[in-house]
């Protein structure tokens, strides 16, 4: 019972704070520990989700939706004994579903305790977001029984190389640039933009998306695969961002992008992607071994907000069924001369590393309310597109800010 009240509440009820009161009140009549598993993890997935929404004290920028992690981690045709990272993990929403995803499958006793205690790892800066993590994961039965030790390490992932993976899932933190706060003796703060030396990183930059790449890049096993969430900056950057595309179609496969329409998260003003790539040893001719990149656009004529039109499941079944996982060198475009408003297609290497900088910033589909105003989208969503659009600049402006020396007095 308490189950279905719960799944309609969690629907209805906006304020987290009245949620959780609601969820308090049910388990004080239930006997909590007689709950099943499923139950208590959705329970506390909902208590995430709704802290999320709370756009001044939420943990919205750890909060990856949960319909794009189910429809990344459909296509990353994971397999029983893999190890599975997510370096950027916030609430844990990836290793979530690619533990859900792994027990559909028939697995043996061995390898569901593979799966239940080895196989997941997820890193985070933030404490507080770790211990968020931790519930979640051992409110969902992932950790070692007689421990109860949870694969959440707290640290900063950026900082080194600490294993190797199979499969890679992640959503790093918004924001171009590392910085770390300094408080003088005296008690004056000061932030310092971070740059990142590693001898593993193709490039040394204080960009934090391209240093997650490389970070990531670098974690992978050989033959291991990868599917990262990124900003548009990272397709079209020059300078540090020209190296790594580069290099990353050299020395791995990027294989598919996922460009997403905005509306989808909570930090405003995003314009994303996912990166699908895997790692491959280097070609005897010295070949990229990228042979052709598949994009697949859901940003053209697609609005989304959180609240009154929120991406759902049902929007990446195209996608999932293009990807074809199971078998990529059967994909088949959708674009072309019969169909110019296909989604799908793809360009050859050659043709990205001719383009200026090698960007990967590519759009072929007619926008409609560019050229007919009756095919504009509600007054509502243009509002929030030109929010978004504006906060984005204004956190550009304070990192800009942040970085330029003090005036002298």
């Amino acid at each position: 019972m308490i189950g279905v009240i719960f799944r309609k509440a969690q629907n209805k009820i906006q304020d987290p704070a009245k949620l959780k009161r609601l969820i308090v009140d049910l388990i004080d009549k239930e006997e909590w520990s007689l709950l099943d598993t499923d139950l208590k993890g959705d329970a506390y997935e909902g208590l995430l989700q709704k802290n999320a929404e709370d756009v001044k004290g939420g943990a919205g920028q750890y909060f990856t939706p949960r319909a794009l992690i189910q429809g990344i981690v459909e296509v990353m045709n994971l397999q029983p004994g893999e190890t599975i990272c997510d370096p950027a993990c916030g609430t844990a929403g990836f290793l979530l579903a690619a533990h859900t995803e792994l027990r559909k499958l028939k697995l043996s006793k061995s390898q569901l305790a593979h799966l239940n205690t080895r196989a997941l790892t997820g890193v985070e800066l933030v404490d507080s977001v770790a211990r968020l993590a931790c519930m979640n994961l051992v409110l969902h039965g992932v950790g070692a029984d007689d421990t109860r030790i949870v694969p959440i390490q707290v640290r900063d992932a950026l900082s080194g190389k600490h294993g190797e993976y199979h499969v890679i899932l992640a959503n790093p933190p918004f924001g171009k640039k590392s910085s770390v706060t300094i408080t003088s003796d005296e008690g004056d703060v000061s932030r310092e933009t971070l740059t990142i030396h590693r001898e593993d990183f193709w490039a040394t930059t204080s960009n934090k998306q391209l240093n997650f790449v490389q970070h990531i890049f670098s974690s992978l096993r050989m033959n291991g695969r990868a599917a990262v969430v990124l900003p548009d900056n990272v397709l079209f950057e020059g300078g540090a961002g020209e190296t790594v595309r580069r290099e990353l179609l050299k020395q791995g496969d990027l294989h598919t992008i996922l460009r997403l329409p905005t509306g989808l998260f909570y930090a405003q003003g995003v314009k994303a992607n996912v990166l699908f790539f895997d790692r491959k040893p280097p070609r005897p001719d010295g070949k990229p071994n990228t042979q052709r990149v598949w994009f697949y656009d859901l940003r053209v004529n697609q609005h989304f907000t959180l609240k009154t039109r929120p991406l759902q499941h049902a929007d990446l079944d195209e996608f999932v069924r293009l990807y074809r996982a199971e078998n990529r060198l059967t994909r088949e475009a959708t674009f072309g001369d019969a169909n110019p408003q296909g989604r799908w297609r793809s360009y050859s290497v050659e043709e990205l590393l001719a383009r200026d900088k090698a960007s990967l910033d590519l759009f072929w589909l007619k926008d409609d309310s560019l050229s007919d105003s009756d095919n504009l989208p509600s007054p509502e969503i243009i509002a929030a597109e030109i929010i978004e659009d504006l906060q984005a600049a204004l956190d550009q402006l304070k990192e800009l800010e942040a970085d330029l020396p003090p005036a002298s007095s």
